[in-house]
């Protein structure tokens, strides 16, 4: 076959038996050894920037492409991560997911996603179907309360880290938000300013970052020496019925608050629009910022996490696992941010 038609097929990525062209290939028509495309096409240093452009004229002329398959299975992995949610539809986990995506990226992995909606057998069948396509780790935000069903993935080398709750009944790296913390501030805030008689609504009680919260309001309370009434305080779902309910009991009950902190940023969108109709003001501070918080009149002081970051801490943790960087399972705990807007810093009305 004369040279020229062998030519032709390689650069239409074709070759004499329809194989695709080969680092040999681009290093013969760039006049280099193998090593040398190597470094050019994995970024590595080394070469000169005239032989990097013939390299890199090579590849573009025979459409060379990487085989990254090969390559991630010379490693023993398939260079991907799994990534399980509470509900792909709220928007704190937005930011978390997208920078579990861009660390993976960066890692040369593809992030495969999916929603438990706080559904622990759901949560259990995701993890295990990721598992069993052959991921090389997981991110999980738990909805349930026993990941024993891990072990085996974990002890098979599957790199495992928990974000925004902790694993149950295992050892397990996490990455947290100061949710204790957070509430406390927010409360003692709100005591700050005035505010004695201070509610507290608040998502299920079994979930772990309702748990921290109402605990961060029971302190703030006792640190201020404030007894805490029992209809001061509502756990539960945080569909608006719930939710309004529980904060109009509030308003109009026996002993009636003056302020109200807000457990999530469901919540507390949903107690705005009953302070809406309120006849006298209601302070409020809500754990979770959200959209249009600061457009609001006034806007809405809240505790801010930053999604991101955890998100982000957790996929670097889980690569530092996979290099087999890391022994023994960390808890880390990053800082909440308390952002004032108005709505916290309402006098009391009465």
């Amino acid at each position: 076959m004369p040279e020229t038609t062998r030519g032709a097929e390689r650069a239409n990525g074709t070759g004499r038996y329809g194989n695709r062209p080969t680092m040999k290939d681009v290093a013969a028509r760039a006049g280099v050894g193998l090593k040398t495309v190597s470094r050019v096409v994995n970024g590595e240093p080394g070469v000169t920037p005239d032989t990097e452009r013939r390299v890199q004229e090579a590849i573009d002329a025979l459409g060379f492409r990487r085989n990254d398959s090969a390559r991630v299975l010379r490693k023993g992995r398939t260079a991907s991560i799994g990534l399980v949610l509470e509900d792909l539809a709220d928007p704190f986990y937005g930011p978390l997911s997208r920078a579990v995506e861009e660390v993976a990226r960066a890692h040369g992995a593809l992030l495969i996603n999916g929603s438990s909606a706080e559904d622990p057998d759901r949560e259990r069948e995701l993890a295990l179907a990721l598992c069993a396509r052959r991921v090389d780790g997981l991110v999980v935000i738990p909805a349930g309360d026993d990941h024993r069903y891990l072990e085996p993935e974990m002890r098979a080398g599957v790199a495992t880290v928990f974000v925004d709750r902790p694993a149950a009944r295992i050892d397990a790296d996490v990455v947290l938000s100061d949710n204790f913390g957070g509430a406390r501030d927010g409360v003692a805030h709100l005591i700050a300013h005035g505010h004695r008689r201070i509610g507290f609504i608040g998502d299920m009680p079994n979930i772990h970052t309702a748990a921290e919260r109402l605990r961060g309001y029971r302190a703030a309370m006792e640190d201020a020496g404030i007894p805490v009434e029992d209809d001061w305080m509502s756990l539960g779902a945080t569909d608006p019925e719930r939710v309004r309910r529980a904060a109009e009991e509030m308003l109009t009950g026996p002993s009636p608050v003056t302020a109200i902190f807000t457990g999530n940023n469901r919540v507390t969108v949903t107690v705005i629009r009953v302070l809406a109709a309120h006849a006298r003001p209601v302070a409020l501070v809500g754990f979770d910022d959200f959209e249009l918080a600061d457009l609001l009149q006034p806007g809405v002081t809240v505790v801010a996490q930053d999604s991101a970051a955890l998100g982000r801490t957790a996929a670097e943790r889980l690569f530092r696992r996979l290099d087999g960087a890391l022994v023994a399972p960390e808890r880390i705990e990053l800082p909440t941010r308390l952002i004032e807007r108005g709505s916290g810093e309402l006098p009391p009305a009465d």
